[in-house]
């Protein structure tokens, strides 16, 4: 931790600037999902005030969500405008994207694509994205664009990832101890044909941007193929964990995105609930995934 900044609230420990940075961080805490929603009439240019309000709704929440004019949903073109004006420049190319580093999430038949979650109707859990990526190539924020909503469910839900930190410390400081040790989580290889697609990943759960002092978060929910640190601190931390996650915690927000509309989040815990499609309408999302944050310089790999 020797490049971390030293008046990070999440180095050493120490009751400060911990406890000043919580107060200021629960302070004034949106209520509402609605309290996120910002309108941007031109995506290729931002005015200074829908740029404003973007970015302080972020530094606040981790979370913004976007409205476009309805002719504008369809254009993925857009989804890089927002990025760019928002410092997010660093696209990550995972496994199911396209050329352009940007993934159409919907409903997918091909023999690769649906085997993963994001690309079928199923529900899926909570989740920071790329928890399967090595530490040094931490997704740091994603951009989720709706083209068209589901009929039926596709409801996400979203919690700031400093919160549940916040929660899990003030229950007792060895759960952050515990999910912050270098192997915490395990996520096995990913073995496709007998191939290696991508090697084991362990690392911790939470841990500091080296630049920012930020918190970061690796996470999933998922019950298989997942292996955690076998020791008390760690099971306790992870069942306090999704116990919360469970709960009715007024800081969990549900929202249903509308065409047009768009999520922009520095790797929030995340999910989505089941739907249904009809042959006149399929659900359609843009995923765009970066490796720095909203309003960050670029982070190279």
């Amino acid at each position: 931790m020797t490049n971390i900044p030293t008046n990070s609230p999440f180095v050493n420990f120490a009751d400060e600037p911990y406890s000043s940075w919580r107060d200021q961080k629960l302070s004034s805490y949106p209520q509402h999902v609605e309290d996120l929603l910002v309108k941007i009439s031109d995506p290729t240019r931002l005015s200074s005030d829908e740029f404003s309000a973007l970015i302080n709704i972020n530094r606040k929440t981790n979370a913004v969500i976007y409205q476009l004019p309805l002719k504008e949903a369809a254009d993925k073109d857009n989804i890089k405008h927002i990025g760019k004006q928002l410092g997010l420049l660093n696209l990550d190319k995972n496994l199911c994207a396209g050329e352009d580093s940007i993934s159409v999430l919907t409903v997918k038949n091909d023999e690769k694509a649906s085997k993963y979650i994001p690309y079928s109707n199923k529900k899926l859990c909570w989740h920071t994205d790329g928890y399967y990526n090595k530490t040094e190539n931490h997704i740091k924020a994603f951009l989720l664009h709706c083209v068209n909503p589901a009929i039926n469910g596709g409801e996400n839900f979203l919690l700031d990832h400093e919160l549940i930190y916040i929660h899990l410390r003030d229950l007792n400081l060895k759960f952050i101890k515990a999910l912050m040790h270098p192997k915490a989580m395990t996520i096995p290889a990913n073995i496709e044909n007998g191939s290696e697609i991508r090697p084991e990943q362990t690392g911790p759960v939470f841990f500091i941007d080296t630049k920012t002092g930020s918190l970061q978060m690796r996470f999933t929910a998922r019950q298989k193929n997942i292996h955690w640190r076998d020791d008390s601190a760690t099971k306790e931390a992870v069942s306090c964990l999704m116990e919360y996650l469970e709960s009715n915690s007024k800081y969990i927000f549900s929202y249903k995105l509308k065409a047009g509309e768009g999520l922009i989040a520095n790797n929030i815990l995340h999910g989505r609930s089941e739907f249904s499609d009809d042959k006149n309408q399929r659900r359609v999302f843009f995923r765009a995934r970066y490796c720095n944050g909203i309003g960050q310089k670029n982070s190279k790999k």
